[in-house]
């Protein structure tokens, strides 16, 4: 596994670890914020990006009015956080490194699962002739990026609010499709809650895919057009759509 630094890593950890044999857990460092806020600039414009750092500071309040809820759904679907054991786990500043690739080789897994990380350079891809794995919060190519849940519902596209398991390219989020699923979201759920029921749809999928990895019956589609990389909402668009389409 090659994962971010966060819970859904953990809690898909924890769900594919009952099941199927882990021989390495990768988790990489966050980057810095001033090396984020460089790369976000570059793309987006000052303007936008202060108004999505405005957003993240007021989703700190938001995360703690939506706890409860997140809790309910941790206990519903069964989610556990425990860290993967020391003997494989591994910490590095980023994927994209020579001693990642090294022990790629080395490991040669059947697949390698992909969660939460920054985006996997080529070299990285191309080290072993395996599947790259990655369960998306986003009907793709519709909803690359992130937040694709939020961004399906502020545009009143339910149909295609859920999950994909799809193949890693150097793209960002543009590899094959393995599996799709659609999500039913409550009243009560929220910014903070979506990728919760977004994960646990996607973690049947992620076992499926390897399965298919194993039988040798894995194979990919494309997804749903068109195709639109999203980024973190703004406070602004946050406000506005909250109080317009009542998306929380």
């Amino acid at each position: 596994m090659l994962c971010g630094d966060g819970p859904s890593s953990r809690f898909l950890y924890n769900a594919l670890a009952g099941e199927m044999e882990i021989l390495a857990v990768v988790t990489e460092r966050k980057p810095s914020a001033r090396s984020m806020i460089r790369y976000r600039v570059s793309q987006l414009g000052w303007f936008t990006v202060i108004g999505q750092l405005a957003f993240i500071a007021f989703n700190r309040l938001l995360a703690r009015l939506q706890r409860r809820r997140s809790d309910a759904l941790i206990l519903r679907y069964g989610l556990h956080a425990a860290a993967p054991p020391e003997a494989i786990a591994h910490q590095v500043d980023s994927i994209n490194t020579a001693a990642v690739r090294r022990l790629l080789r080395k490991l040669d897994p059947d697949a390698v699962v992909v969660n939460g990380t920054r985006i996997i350079s080529r070299k990285v891809i191309d080290c072993i002739q395996r599947p790259f794995i990655n369960t998306h919060a986003g009907i793709t190519p519709r909803y690359r990026g992130v937040h694709g849940g939020y961004w399906a519902l502020v545009h009143d596209d339910v149909e295609n609010c859920g999950v994909t398991v799809h193949l890693v390219d150097a793209g960002v989020d543009t590899g094959g499709v393995l599996y799709q699923q659609r999500i039913r979201i409550e009243d009560s759920d929220g910014f903070n809650t979506y990728p919760l029921h977004q994960l646990a749809a996607g973690i049947p999928l992620m076992k499926q895919a390897l399965h298919d990895v194993v039988d040798g019956t894995l194979v990919s589609r494309d997804g749903v057009s068109p195709s639109r990389l999203w980024y973190h909402p703004t406070l602004g668009q946050y406000l506005r759509y909250r109080l317009t389409k009542s998306v929380r």
